[in-house]
């Protein structure tokens, strides 16, 4: 992503996690992150608001520093935008240690969560060639494992992502995609 500054914004105060989980906020700063650089009015279009309301939560995402003016492709009056860092992270353990925290790490599950139907939603296998229709999907699988073994996953997946974007990063066929990995424990209803 062409001017983004840092790698992640790691968010260790609960406010400022509830900022970035404002719904039309993380939608913005999604579509910074994924389209690059853009004005409030073009953001507005893209996702049905006034341009007020847009510039509005552009305002806020810049005072939390999730996003700055990209000074390189200014557009006559109106401020361009661009993200500050390809991704936001926390410390899950940190960041629900106060009821603060736990309510606002709740939020953000939810937006992701919006989220990954919204993508859902819009995805036509119509619309795509047969060798993406093969590999485009989700996958649930109910597991019995232990902490250790589900952040053993978690750590070879990630380490796994990052080994094949290197490798296919200059292929000519590669296209930006959705990848998601969720996991949480079940709750039997006995155990409530």
């Amino acid at each position: 992503m062409v001017g983004v500054v840092e790698e992640q914004y790691k968010i260790s105060d609960p406010q400022v996690l509830k900022v970035v989980a404002h719904p039309l906020r993380v939608r913005l700063l999604g579509l910074l992150r994924a389209d690059g650089p853009a004005t409030a009015s073009e953001l507005a279009r893209k996702v049905g608001e006034s341009s007020g309301s847009t510039s509005y939560h552009l305002r806020e995402l810049f005072k939390y520093g999730f996003i700055e003016e990209d000074d390189e492709q200014r557009d006559g009056r109106e401020r361009r935008w661009r993200p500050r860092h390809r991704y936001t992270s926390w410390d899950a353990v940190e960041m629900t240690a106060t009821a603060e925290g736990r309510e606002a790490v709740r939020i953000m599950h939810l937006r992701q969560v919006e989220f990954v139907g919204r993508v859902m939603e819009e995805f036509d296998l119509a619309d795509w060639p047969r060798e993406w229709v093969d590999v485009s999907g989700m996958s649930d699988h109910m597991l019995h494992l232990p902490p250790d073994a589900l952040r053993e996953f978690h750590d070879k997946a990630e380490a796994l992502l990052r080994d094949v974007v290197a490798r296919y990063a200059d292929d000519p066929e590669a296209k930006l995609v959705h990848v998601w990995m969720g996991s949480v424990p079940r709750t039997r209803q006995e155990d409530r």
